[in-house]
């Protein structure tokens, strides 16, 4: 049988809330008010002005939240890592049952431990050289190809996909996964990294992104790894270094080519929209349509010219004339469609437009000079400077034959030089 409880020994039953309630006055009674000294970690201001974060050192962990009326008389904006003390009340905070530090002031107490590691790893590296801005490269206006190293599972792979497919959907992504928090981090941004160089190195790519999204310093303490830092200066193309939010600052960033201060940041920094790309290319079309019409104008003057000093050959010349300011329409024509066409090569279009254009002049300039030539040898005058003497009627027609004549007639005798006026005195037929 099992014995009944002791109603002078029994605990007394409570209700949750209520329990809660005579923590939160057992320790306003016996505690409050309290200063603490720790490190900051994960603080965040919400909406309404309150800030909320955590205290810790190496034995524990304490939730804090400052409310807005005492966070609105701070002097400064805490950060992760930031070493401070605060005073306080503790109190239970009863929809969760958690233990809470509601902070009343909150001074600097020092730079916390993570920043202290910070700051001695930035100065050795300093001293070595390694933020050096003479090693500092410009990057490329036009990549072939873009290196990228984040986390799968990031936001930041998404923010800097859209950008890029935005911007520039032209240019392909290589992508080398790899964890950006955690133990395991520095290893794999390391790996990724060298499979980017190896890439490099074959000219695949030009340019590499380094992105993670923001947190707190423990969160982006692998980018503060010296093993990273040095893997980052021996790149042999420009690395770009986007790593959390723009106040975020790490030794990647200091070895990189460029800081972003975001991630979108960076993969704006090395995407030049192809709209301004297709602006460049409408003023190489307007340069080479005004320098194509000079040569044109100039190949027709040619033929002006040319048509004036042959006299009655010139039909075949104006052919020649007509025919040439057809070509010059096409090519003008195929001008326009090459470059309205667009195309992922624009430097390589550029040249081989240019080049293909100065090849149709030449092959147009070369038909003319021919051209000419057989023209010239057409000229009346190589012939009558051999002695003979072009006739023509009163009304200029040219007299082939003596059945065209009559006694009396007056006719004029062209000579190489010089003219003379002619009567008929009796044609004679043969």
């Amino acid at each position: 049988m099992v014995p009944s409880p002791d109603p002078a020994v029994s605990p007394r039953i409570w209700q949750v809330g209520a329990l809660c309630r005579a923590v939160a006055d057992f320790l306003d009674a016996r505690l409050n008010p309290v200063a603490v000294r720790g490190e900051i970690s994960g603080c965040s201001r919400a909406s309404s002005g309150h800030l909320y974060f955590s205290l810790k050192d190496p034995q524990g962990q304490l939730r804090c939240a400052m409310f807005r009326r005492a966070a609105g008389l701070l002097e400064f904006m805490p950060r992760d890592g930031d070493l401070v003390e605060v005073q306080g009340r503790l109190t239970v905070y009863e929809p969760r049952g958690d233990l809470q530090l509601v902070v009343e002031s909150l001074q600097r107490a020092g730079q916390g431990v993570w920043y202290e590691r910070f700051l001695r790893l930035k100065a050795e590296l300093e001293g070595q050289g390694l933020f050096d801005p003479a090693r500092k490269r410009p990057l490329p206006r036009h990549p072939r190809a873009i290196g990228l190293v984040t986390s799968l599972g990031a936001a930041a792979l998404h923010d800097v996909g859209t950008c890029l497919r935005r911007r520039v959907p032209h240019i392909p992504v290589l992508l080398a996964p790899a964890a950006v928090q955690g133990g395991q981090a520095v290893g794999e941004l390391v790996g990724a990294l060298e499979a980017l160089y190896r890439r490099a190195l074959a000219g695949e790519i030009d340019v590499i992104l380094l992105v993670r999204g923001g947190g707190s310093i423990e969160d982006l303490w692998s980018f503060n790894e010296e093993a990273l830092a040095r893997t980052i200066v021996r790149s042999p193309v420009p690395v770009v270094c986007g790593v959390g939010h723009e106040t975020d600052v790490t030794i990647a960033d200091f070895c990189a080519d460029l800081r972003a201060p975001t991630p979108t940041a960076a993969a704006e920094l090395v995407a030049q929209p192809r709209g301004e790309l297709l602006q460049g290319l409408d003023g190489v079309q307007e340069r080479l349509t005004r320098a194509l019409t000079r040569r044109l104008d100039s190949a027709s003057q040619r033929l002006d010219q040319a048509a004036a000093r042959l006299g009655r050959p010139s039909a075949r010349l104006a052919l020649q004339h007509r025919r040439t300011a057809q070509l010059g329409d096409a090519l003008r024509h195929a001008v326009l469609m090459r470059l309205e066409r667009g195309g992922t090569s624009l430097e390589g279009r550029r040249k081989r437009l240019g080049e293909s254009v100065e090849r149709v002049l030449r092959r147009q300039g070369d038909r003319l000079h021919r051209a000419e030539l057989r023209l010239e040898l057409l000229d009346p005058k190589l012939v009558l400077r051999r002695g003979y003497a072009l006739l023509t009627d009163e009304h200029g027609s040219v007299i082939r034959k003596a059945a065209q004549t009559r006694p009396g007639q007056s006719l004029q005798a062209t000579l190489a030089e010089g003219e003379v006026d002619l009567t008929v005195r009796q044609p004679r037929l043969l």
